[in-house]
């Protein structure tokens, strides 16, 4: 099976150093360093699709520019790749999320893939006006997906649930192919929506050992059902691994104690499961980051979510990915510092070697006969 790999659209600015952003935490000021403006996002984009990646995500949250938006302008500047849009249930009816979802794959010619974010933080929810709390919102996601999944099987649905009511809805138009959906959590909650209606399940960069562990879990829960698996890392490639290690570095200096110290304790009161799951790896502390070899939790001393990178020669990290994948990985949503540049060094040193063992092809390759 040949492996997917998508980029990923830094819609809160982007920089030479990381910017920061959810899960309670303050994005960091580099980020205006490369506004995220149509024009230099369209460029991480055309470029992306150059490469062979698949599609390109983009995170949902006050802190960056709306998915839905500017992932709609963009398809206007490229032609093939999709576009991995991140929303969350509570913010739209599902008739209208459902509704919304087919006329981007009518205008897009099916380049919408769905990433469903249940929000991991109720201070940031209230804002939306959304407050259920984390249990109530993973319930309401569930009766979402739900009605969402018949709607577009052009069925006429009525539901009357705990959270969410609708009576005679149906599409005019129905998505010509229905949107892939993605969807990511590491609580009991997380894991059973995830069972019942992810066709990717998602997870950020922890160790192939533990990432096995959640791939196994997901398995047990989704009874018959064969969903796919990615993971989300950030990359960090070089010609040589000493190059690499002495990029990490320098992130590193460029983190200041006082930043790492307010993130580190913004991201404590998470309520995010995987959240916690990524700060244990390093624990706040700066001399510890290599918690498996060619994996680097210094990302997540300053940033929310993601907290991995991949670091090392473009060999060394095309082997890592190898790794990952026995263990069960079949998507990998990377990103790199900055994304224009860090595409390059993936997409030109790190999948070619893949292609050479057989496990990517770029996608704009028609396959032999």
């Amino acid at each position: 099976m040949s492996l997917t790999f998508h980029w990923f659209l830094p819609t809160t600015g982007d920089s030479r150093h990381v910017v920061g952003g959810g899960h309670g935490s303050t994005p960091g000021t580099a980020g205006a360093d490369r506004p995220p403006s149509v024009e230099y996002l369209g460029r991480i984009a055309r470029t992306a699709e150059q490469l062979g990646f698949t599609g390109a995500l983009t995170p949902t949250g006050v802190w960056c520019e709306d998915a839905w938006l500017t992932t709609a302008m963009l398809t206007q500047v490229t032609e093939r790749l999709k576009f991995l849009v991140a929303f969350r249930p509570g913010q739209l009816s599902p008739t209208l999320a459902a509704q919304m979802a087919a006329s981007y794959q009518r205008q897009s010619h099916g380049r919408l893939l769905l990433n469903v974010v249940t929000g991991g933080e109720s201070a940031e929810q209230r804002a939306y006006g959304d407050f259920l709390d984390k249990e109530g919102r993973y319930a309401r996601a569930d009766e979402f997906l739900g009605i969402v999944r018949r709607l577009w099987a052009g069925e006429t649905v009525d539901h009357e649930g705990a959270h969410l009511r609708v009576e005679q809805a149906r599409l005019a138009r129905l998505p010509d192919p229905a949107p892939e959906i993605y969807f990511g959590g590491s609580s009991a909650a997380a894991g059973a929506v995830a069972a019942r209606h992810a066709d990717v399940y998602l997870t950020w960069g922890e160790p192939p050992a533990q990432v096995r562990e959640k791939i196994d879990w997901i398995r047990g829960l989704a009874r018959g059902r064969t969903p796919r698996f990615g993971i989300r890392l950030h990359v960090i490639a070089r010609d040589t691994s000493a190059q690499a290690w002495a990029e990490a570095e320098r992130l590193l200096a460029g983190m200041s104690p006082e930043r790492i110290r307010s993130t580190q304790l913004a991201l404590a009161r998470s309520e995010s499961d995987g959240q916690r799951r990524m700060r244990e790896l390093h624990g706040g502390a700066t001399d510890r980051l290599e918690v498996h070899p060619g994996l680097w939790a210094g990302i997540g001393l300053v940033r929310g979510g993601a907290g991995t990178a991949l670091v090392g020669s473009h060999r060394e990290v095309a082997d890592l990915i190898v790794e990952y994948h026995r263990a069960g990985v079949q998507e990998f949503i990377l990103s790199g510092i900055p994304h224009l540049e860090e595409a390059y060094q993936v997409g030109e040193g790190v999948l070619p070697l893949l292609a050479a063992q057989g496990l990517w092809r770029h996608p704009a390759v028609p396959a032999r006969l």
